[in-house]
């Protein structure tokens, strides 16, 4: 009887251990790692706009932030002299990747399609894309890295998916083929 008791207790042990391991890894994964979390009074310079003015257009686009610390990117897009988009990025120090699938982004929308752009390298002239929809409420955004696509000014490129071990530039666009104004509230961006 005392040797089935040891017995049955190693097992258990060994059960509560595996538990263990599993809730860890778990956690760990459900963490991720943070890109930019917009914060009250945080400093913006390293963030920029980029209009269609660039190219002539007439779109104007701002990045505040509002009195709840969220970054808010809002304005107005024109079609005038062949523009129509206005976009924001952020040039980070280089965020290694290769432990994380996802870029997520918690956002409160205007039911507008939205591009989240990011680059592997500061010199590429090409961006990797995935287009979501931002309804009028607080929803995270989970887009998987691998179907990034690459697109050069808006045309796809034949090239393979994001598939680099960094991450040096993130960005937001909208550019819907329509004049319209935008409002995107945006609490964090993050990897998972």
């Amino acid at each position: 009887m005392q040797r089935l008791n040891t017995k049955t207790s190693n097992i258990m042990i060994k059960f509560f251990r595996i538990y263990i391991y599993v809730i860890f890894f778990l956690f760990a994964g459900l963490e991720g790692k943070i890109i930019y979390d917009f914060e009250k009074d945080k400093n913006l310079s390293d963030w920029w706009v980029v209009d269609d003015v660039v190219m002539g257009g007439k779109s104007l686009g701002s990045l505040d932030l509002d009195r709840d610390g969220n970054g808010i990117f809002s304005g107005y897009v024109s079609l005038k002299n062949y523009g129509g988009f206005s976009s924001i990025r952020y040039r980070t120090k280089g965020i290694q990747i290769e432990d994380f699938q996802y870029i997520v982004i918690k956002i409160l929308g205007d039911n507008k399609f939205y591009q989240l752009r990011v680059k592997s390298n500061y010199y590429d002239r090409h961006v990797y894309v995935e287009t979501f929809f931002a309804k009028d409420a607080w929803q995270e955004i989970k887009i998987p890295l691998k179907d990034m696509r690459p697109q050069f000014r808006g045309r796809k490129l034949r090239m393979e998916n994001f598939n680099h071990d960094a991450i040096m530039e993130v960005g937001i666009l909208i550019g819907n083929k329509v004049e319209e104004d935008f409002s995107l509230k945006i609490d964090f961006i993050s990897l998972k």
